[in-house]
């Protein structure tokens, strides 16, 4: 595969890699006893999986000695077809384990069954398989990471606490077929009706900042009484409040919404994003390579629940 072919992925080859005259990927064994992992993220445009990257990084570099770090991005959320591409690459260059954040909780499952059948460990973090795909594939993959739904359930209940009941509110999720972002709309939802507000909405944001902008702008449109928008990432909670002070509604319309990622933090500051949680991105990627190192001496692998924390001003 030429790598030109892949203009967002990225490699951090710290070893036992090599690239050819002609600009392919040439797999090469690992060094002895240390084994090569690949770390295999989403949208590479979300600060977050940068984050993520940069702590796994940082976590080889200190264990260097353990094991080498092949990182892998994709352009965006929906680009499925090059995320299983990229986990087609690395099993052709024989890596000994993939940490992987599928696009898609089922969609994945497929090319991740080859992995297994190669020999390879699996561990799934951040957006969880979809369970009965795995099943019916007759496949077991643990996953590490944070209850989604808690995280968003008690990210809701701090913006629903400035509210009043019946106030209008609206949800825009992430990918409908990401089981993060189900996880997340639904503790969103959960929020809401202890709440006793008027969910007037859910609409996907696909993730992004400019789909959720013109999907806010709708909804500021259509709901002039709209007091909350609940975003399921930070992205998307961007391009709630760009709509919000666009329309001029500033200061009355709330936003929350998830990851905790350095631009959401000044807004956190100045009271435009009510909330958000933090599900530690830095750290995520490497309780999944942990697992993975720890399943290559044991063959053991078990889920592994992650801490997520609600941040507010």
């Amino acid at each position: 595969m030429n790598a030109t072919n892949f203009p967002y992925l990225f490699l951090t080859l710290l070893g036992g890699l090599a690239l050819t005259g002609c600009g392919k990927f040439a797999p090469q064994e690992a060094d002895a006893g240390k084994p090569r992992v690949a770390l295999v993220m989403k949208s590479l445009a979300n600060e977050f999986f940068g984050t993520m990257a940069a702590g796994a990084k940082k976590h080889q570099a200190a264990h260097a000695a353990s094991y080498e770090l092949i990182s892998n991005g994709i352009k965006n959320e929906t680009d499925l077809a090059e995320q299983v591409g990229v986990v087609e690459q690395m099993i052709a260059m024989r890596v000994s384990a993939i940490v992987i954040a599928p696009a898609d909780s089922k969609a994945l499952v497929p090319i991740l069954k080859r992995a297994l059948g190669a020999g390879i460990v699996v561990v799934n973090i951040d957006n969880r398989l979809d369970a009965s795909a795995m099943q019916e594939a007759r496949i077991k993959i643990p996953f590490v990471g944070p209850d989604n739904r808690t995280g968003a359930a008690a990210v809701g209940r701090v913006v629903a606490a400035r509210l009043a009941k019946g106030d209008d509110v609206a949800i825009i999720e992430g990918m409908v077929t990401a089981d993060n972002g189900r996880q997340r709309r639904m503790g969103f939802e959960d929020a809401v009706k202890e709440a006793g507000l008027n969910l007037v909405s859910v609409q996907s944001g696909q993730w992004e900042m400019e789909k959720a902008n013109t999907v806010a702008n709708a909804l500021l449109t259509a709901h002039p009484r709209l007091k909350a928008i609940f975003c399921a990432n930070d992205n998307m909670a961007l391009g709630a409040i760009a709509a919000i002070k666009s329309a001029g509604r500033e200061g009355r319309v709330l936003v929350a919404g998830f990851d905790n990622i350095q631009a959401a933090r000044a807004l956190i500051q100045s009271g435009q994003l009510a909330a958000t949680a933090d599900q530690h991105g830095d750290k995520l990627a490497v309780y999944g390579i942990e697992t993975a190192l720890a399943a290559l001496q044991t063959k053991r692998t078990d889920d592994r629940a992650t801490p997520v924390d609600v941040v507010t001003r």
